[in-house]
């Protein structure tokens, strides 16, 4: 089960107050639903999703917040090999108004919701939809869910001449929580915290985007909006902020794996770094120890460490027997010890020497 799973199958189990399940339902109407008008002018509502679990949700809703046995058909495409495809469907005209009024959308002269939907759902009118792309379309070949009696712009700006749910359904804190809690169920997905961090919510409508995005800085996150194909990205990146918006949909189980899994990313990570400082400073002592093993070796074989004075032979002496040795390591050891600045000015003493017997200061290239 993928990340998003667990906490859409976490975020299903929660039931707030009546108030709350509105607005959640009004989230789940807005994100992936649609409205319906046959020709009698009877309301139909259809939400669809891929997701078992949010099936579940929405029948749970309807049923808790409206006494309404909403119909669910499942069906599977196996030429996609796509999951489960479930429709969540009201038929009854006074039920679907009854749902449409609790989350105050009106229907002037008895029309339908003027509402925009996610790519692939079938229209369910015989007016002309103009596309924004140069001409109009038939509305059941835009492949764009609309079920209005006029023409509605759908390009890139994704404006439409519909209402979106009131302010007021939103309008205390709890519903927000609530409507975001929707929002994630509906067009949610979250990556797997130990590949990296990214939450979005994939809106149909840029004005959906930017409804959903106020809600989420109204917490705190700073969401951020990028047009995807034919949807607009709500997303977040960074670990805090996706801690601070699943403590705010109530996932709290989710809040704490990917705490779990964001803590030990980060031990890891420090430890690595920590091995590779400390094999960077042991390869490079290393390295330098044998240079220098190299260089007293080349003034022992033109000039004898005799010749040399006794504070430099000294240490000569100790580096050609602990060329691995640390300068403070080798500083210890001299009789009277001498810091690690003091080994250091010695030994480059030493190598100011032998570069001078090279005769220019050529590279050392074998040792003898």
């Amino acid at each position: 089960m993928s990340f998003s799973s667990r906490i859409k199958e976490e975020l299903g189990r929660r039931l707030g107050p009546r108030h709350c399940r509105i607005a959640e339902i009004a989230a789940l109407m807005e994100l992936c639903g649609r409205v319906d008008r046959d020709a009698s002018g009877r309301i139909s509502i259809t939400l669809n999703t891929e997701n078992v679990a949010v099936a579940r949700k929405c029948f749970t809703l309807f049923k808790k917040t409206f006494n309404i046995v909403a119909d669910i058909r499942t069906s599977r495409n196996t030429y996609l090999k796509k999951a489960h495809n479930c429709r969540i469907t009201i038929q009854g005209d006074a039920d679907a108004r009854k749902v449409l009024g609790a989350v105050k959308v009106e229907f002037p002269d008895g029309g339908a919701m003027l509402k925009a939907q996610g790519p692939g759902m079938a229209n369910t009118v015989d007016d002309e939809v103009a596309t924004g792309v140069g001409g109009t379309l038939k509305a059941q070949g835009t492949g764009m869910a609309n079920t209005v009696g006029d023409e509605v712009e759908t390009g890139v700006g994704g404006t439409l001449k519909a209402p979106f749910i009131p302010a007021s359904v939103t309008a205390r804190a709890c519903c927000k929580r609530a409507f975001l809690r929707g929002a994630f169920l509906a067009v949610g997905s979250m990556s797997d915290p130990e590949k990296f961090y990214h939450l979005e919510f994939a809106c149909p409508t840029q004005e959906s985007a930017l409804q959903l995005q106020g809600i989420i800085s109204g917490f705190g996150p700073d969401a951020k909006i990028v047009p995807r194909k034919k949807s607009f990205v709500v997303y977040l990146k960074e670990g805090n902020q996706i801690v601070e918006l699943l403590n705010v949909m109530d996932a709290g189980l989710g809040l704490m794996a990917f705490e779990n899994t964001r803590i030990m990313k980060d031990m890891r990570n420090t430890i690595n770094r920590q091995v590779n400082c400390e094999t960077a400073n042991i390869n490079k002592t290393v390295s330098t120890g044998l240079r220098q093993a190299d260089e007293i070796r080349l003034i022992m074989n033109n000039i004898g460490l005799a010749s040399l004075p006794p504070s430099l032979r000294e240490i000569a002496q100790l580096r050609l027997q602990n060329p691995d040795m640390a300068l403070k390591e080798l500083g210890e050891s001299l009789d009277p010890p001498v810091g690690k600045s003091g080994v250091n000015h010695r030994l480059r003493k030493l190598s100011q020497i032998a570069l001078e017997l090279q005769g220019g200061g050529q590279e050392i290239v074998s040792r003898t």
